[in-house]
Parts: structure tokens; sequence; C-alpha cells
């Protein structure tokens, strides 16, 4: 069973850059070559809402609030995902989760497999 554990989540100072990773595990061959895959982020009180897709073929989107600051990116041998997140803002401070799909989407509801999400804190 695929199964996705984030880490690399931290507190920083607006401007600061974190790395988050999703380590996959569980699939016949690397889950983020087989998947779609997305990095989705959660404050609470409010719906979960997809930053980066990662499609099979490498194709990559990003929602508006993150373009030219945070970059999604996969490495097939570690089956790992991970977002680069630079000039963070206290707007980025949420809840961060990997999530894999059979196809591309932003709707939460499209991804069967979720990690436990790594908290990311920005401050002022």
């Amino acid at each position: 069973r695929v199964q996705l554990v984030e880490s690399g989540g931290d507190s920083v100072q607006a401007g600061g850059s974190l790395r988050l990773t999703c380590a996959a595990s569980g699939a016949s061959s690397p889950v983020v070559y087989s998947w779609y895959m997305a990095w989705f982020r959660q404050v609470p009180g409010q719906e979960r809402e997809a930053i980066a897709t990662l499609d099979i073929r490498g194709g990559t989107t990003y929602a508006d609030s993150v373009k030219g600051r945070f970059t999604i990116s996969k490495d097939l041998a570690k089956d790992t995902l991970y977002l680069e997140m630079n000039s963070l803002e206290p707007e980025d401070t949420a809840i961060y989760y990997c999530a894999a799909a059979t196809y591309t989407s932003l709707r939460p509801q499209a991804y069967k497999h979720w990690g436990q999400g790594t908290q990311v804190t920005v401050s002022a």
C-alpha cells in the first residue's frame, strides 16, 4: 500500500527558505513515477488548497500565491517528492501535505493517498 511521509517543516522568518520532502513507498514501481503528485496546504478553519502539482510527464502547475517562489520536483531513484520554498511569507503558514492521484487535479477529493502533514510557520 502506498505510503507518503512528509518532513522538513519548521519555523522560519519571513524571507527565509525551506525544502519539504515527501518520501514515498509501498508500490511496485516508484510512486513519484507512476502517480500524479501534488503538494497541498491547509490553515485551520480553511479548505485544503493545492499549491503545486507534478504530472507523470514532468509537467507542473502552481497556485498564483506561490508561483515564482515555490518549486515542485521529484527524485525517481529516491522515490521522493520535494517542495522548495523561497521568499516565505507569513501567509504561507500552514500544514503542508503531499498527495498522490491517478490523474492531475487541483481537488483534494481526487487524491487517493496522503501524508500526515508537516507544519510550516513563517513569522514576520
